[in-house]
Formats: C-alpha cells, structure tokens, sequence
C-alpha cells in the first residue's frame, strides 16, 4: 500500500493479471477450488453493487427468453433466499424491482436448519436462488452435502444460482467452507460472488470478484457492470487484494483463532452472566446472533437504548427481517469485547 502511494498517480486503473492469478491461487490452494482464470472472473467496487448488476442481467435474460414464448407475461424476476437474510440482499431485491421469496430458516436443537419442503415449494416459484455461503446473519457453514442438495433442487426447478460467498474464510474448528463452484456439475446455471474485503478488513478500498462460468452470462454481467457504472476499481483496493492473497494468509490464519476465542468468551459470558440471552450454535462468519426475546422488548428498541445508556452499538435484527435478535460483531479485540459485554450486563442490571 505504501509503495503504490509513492508512486503517486491514482487515475483509472486497469485490473492487472496479478489480480487474477492471486485470487486463483489463493481459492486453489487454500479452498480446494480450481479453474479461476481471466476469462471467468469479473471485478467490480463490492459484492452488493454485483449482486444487483447480476439480478440487471438475468432480468434482460429473462425477459428475452418471455419474447420467444407464445402468449407469455414478463413477470418481474423471482428471488428465493434464506430469511434471516442479510439486510442488502432485501435492499437490492426491491431497488432491482424484484420479488422476494422468503424461506425462513428453522431451529432445530439450538441450530438453525434448512426447511426443505418449504424450499422445495417455493423453488417451484422462483427464478433466482440467492445463496450466502456462509450464512450472515445466523453463521450457519453449510456443509457440502447441503449444497449438493440444493445445487439438485435449483438444477431440477430451472433456477440461476447467485452465491454470495464473501464470509468464506471464517469457518470455526470443526466446520469447513465448501465453494459452490466446487460442487456444481455442467449444468448448473451460477456464479459466485467473492472479496477479500471481509477477511482482510478492506471494504474501504473497494475491489471484489464475480466468477462467472458461462461465457453469454459473462458477457451479460459484464455489460450490466458498465450500465450500473461499478466497473472502475480503486487502485488501493487492486494492491491492497495482491497482498492479502499472496503474503497475508498467516495473518488470517491468526485473525481466525482471535475469532474464535471471542466466540467462546461471548459464549461462556452470557451462559455465567447473563443466561436470559440466547446465544445460538455458530459455525462461522465473525458475528454472533442472539435471541433477546426475555427482555421483552423489541431488538430496535433494545439496541437504540443500549447504544444511548451504554455505548455499546448491536444491530437489530428487524433489519435482517426476524424479531427479538441482536446481531453482534466478534472482529475486535478480547479487550473491546470485554468491555462491551460488561457494559451489556450493567445496562441490563440497571434496566431490569
């Protein structure tokens, strides 16, 4: 980063092949999935403004494929994904003129699990599966047999596969990260969403990927990218994924270990202080989603008055369309963890 501000000259750039070559590389080596190359990967500023540039796409898709049949309607595109959902996937839904379909996941024994007849019926409707692998906000790893499932259920419904999968390098002990590309077979109609942003605390600098198999689809997104202007790149944000990839992976091997000590510490604090909260079984991401439901107050509430008594900042989980949760960030130190969870407790002491 230092080296390319002293260089000095920060106009337009053009992705270089050391792009490329770090991103297949680092998914090659350290997730077992192959085949990256410049004729399949297209760059854009963030995974939100992709997955809208991708819903423009099949949208025209779609649409032309209505021309060619007698006495069709075109219908606006039908997007099935798992609620709770991160909070973007419903904006770029509505502001792409799309419709939801919702599939509410379920709880099963602490954990949340796919409802498969509900996703059976509603693939049935849909036109679009939108994916996140891992799961934001329930950090739910799905397991390779999961995805093999659904990969069988969109293939067999006819429904396009947009993966996000930007959470992939935070899996806990136990659970591993299994790329949708991995499991697909030919048929398959997809594409897979990633960035280095999460993981290497870079969203700022603005650089993510969209792996696209098909060649017509590449060429479609890739034109949705320069109608939707978010085909320029930061050049910060070129350099910045080149170094994460090709000289940061023991650093990120070190961030995943904090990760997961911040998860147990959470863990063992709420089952010792405060056993009210319910703190479900998680299997990856950095975030936490808990169940406030005993203070009998709605999470918008909680986390408003929470932020004005207590300094400490959650986020409700009306926004990711489910009630009485908070969703907590486990990325910072043991020592800011501590005090904010310290202060949780003495908020709720004081208000209970």
């Amino acid at each position: 980063m230092q080296r390319r501000l002293d260089h000095g000259v920060f106009g337009y750039s053009i992705v270089p092949q050391a792009n490329y070559d770090a991103v297949a590389s680092w998914f090659s080596r350290r997730h077992g999935w192959n085949g990256i190359n410049r004729d399949n990967l297209l760059y854009t500023t963030a995974v939100v403004p992709a997955i809208s540039a991708i819903f423009a796409a099949l949208e025209e898709r779609k649409a032309k494929s209505q021309e060619l049949t007698a006495n069709s309607q075109c219908t606006r595109l039908r997007v099935l994904t798992f609620t709770p959902a991160y909070n973007c996937f419903f904006s770029c839904i509505e502001n792409m003129g799309c419709e939801l379909v919702p599939s509410p996941l379920v709880l099963v024994n602490n954990r949340f699990e796919i409802n498969w007849a509900d996703v059976e019926t509603k693939a049935k409707e849909a036109d679009v599966f939108l994916l996140c692998n891992p799961h934001n906000p329930t950090g739910r790893v799905w397991s390779r047999e999961e995805l093999e499932r659904l990969a069988d259920i969109m293939r067999r419904e006819h429904l396009f596969v947009l993966s996000d999968e930007i959470h992939c390098e935070f899996a806990f002990p136990g659970h591993a990260y299994t790329p949708f590309a991995s499991i697909v077979i030919d048929d398959t109609d997809f594409c897979v969403c990633t960035s280095a942003s999460k993981a290497f605390n870079i969203a700022g600098l603005l650089c993510a990927n969209i792996f696209v198999p098909n060649e017509e689809l590449f060429a479609q997104i890739n034109h949705a990218l320069e109608v939707h202007e978010v085909n320029g790149l930061n050049p910060f944000g070129l350099v910045a994924q080149v170094a994460a990839y090709n000289e940061s992976e023991t650093w990120l091997d070190e961030l995943n270990e904090q990760v997961y000590k911040n998860f147990c510490y959470l863990r063992d604090f709420l089952h010792a202080e405060l056993p009210m909260l319910q703190l479900h079984e998680t299997e990856g991401t950095y975030l936490a989603w808990v169940n406030i439901s005993a203070l009998n107050m709605s999470a918008e509430q909680f986390c408003h008055d929470l932020a004005k008594k207590a300094h400490v900042l959650f986020n409700p989980s009306e926004m990711y369309g489910a009630e009485n949760y908070v969703r907590i960030n486990l990325a910072t130190s043991h020592e800011v963890l501590a005090e904010a969870l310290n202060r949780l407790k003495n908020y709720i002491i004081a208000n209970s």
